[in-house]
């Protein structure tokens, strides 16, 4: 069984999309970010995926009162996400209700700060935020590609801890064009009991039986949903209840 989670991303407190991560291709689909979290909720999805847009480009946590009401208002299980950069970004986040944190960049430009976080707050509430483009790690909000190659670098932070990797190929984040499956499918040959959490390019239902069918234990899903190429009735088969 795969493990269905939906994304809201903040911009100015509301739930917006992007398209392979270009600011300037910004849809807002609800002014009210709990709602939509409450939709899911009684739908029977479990968990949440929220990405501070906004902290993402200060390089600071910003929207954490819409991660608050989400988390006093929903029994959601909620991973945050989206410029957590210092230990009191991680301490506002875990204080207003999330319950896992994602970092990206972070892994690559200060590791021994994310190294920090993992023997801290345990490597089951941190998540690696693996961004990727032509199998090199993207940061910087997908501004900026690094030589670093995705899988020694995954491998490195499941030696120090980490179970979860969200894996985000960029070419197809927001596209609506089917998911990055036999980058998942290498992956998860190399270290087959990471818990891979796949995102971006879910189209369909279809794209979800396809990962399902390759064993990756988990999908984030946004666009997909707020475009209405997925309606929630549908996915009712893959959430546990």
């Amino acid at each position: 069984m795969i493990e269905i989670i939906p994304a809201i991303d903040l911009i100015d407190g509301k739930c917006v999309r992007l398209s392979q991560g270009d600011y300037a291709q910004k849809k807002v689909y609800n002014e009210n970010p709990l709602e939509v979290a409450k939709m899911f909720s009684d739908a029977g999805i479990r968990r949440l995926h929220l990405v501070d847009l906004d902290g993402a480009k200060a390089h600071h946590i910003v929207n954490h009162k819409a991660l608050e009401q989400i988390a006093a208002q929903t029994d959601l299980i909620i991973d945050f996400g989206g410029g957590l950069k210092s230990d009191d970004d991680l301490r506002i986040a875990f204080e207003s209700g999330a319950k896992m944190i994602t970092g990206g960049s972070i892994a690559v430009r200060q590791p021994e700060v994310f190294a920090s976080w993992i023997n801290k707050f345990g490597g089951d509430k941190i998540i690696l935020g693996a961004d990727v483009k032509d199998e090199k790690i993207a940061v910087g909000g997908w501004i900026e590609t690094t030589e670093l190659d995705l899988i020694p670098f995954v491998q490195k932070y499941i030696k120090m801890g980490i179970s979860k990797v969200i894996c985000t190929d960029i070419s197809k984040d927001g596209m609506l064009q089917g998911t990055a499956l036999d980058l998942y499918k290498k992956m998860l040959v190399n270290e087959p009991d990471m818990y891979l959490i796949a995102s971006g390019g879910v189209s369909s239902v279809e794209d979800i039986e396809q990962l399902e069918e390759a064993r990756v234990p988990a999908v984030i899903i946004g666009k997909a949903i707020y475009e209405g190429k997925i309606r929630l009735p549908d996915l009712r088969r893959f959430i546990y209840l």
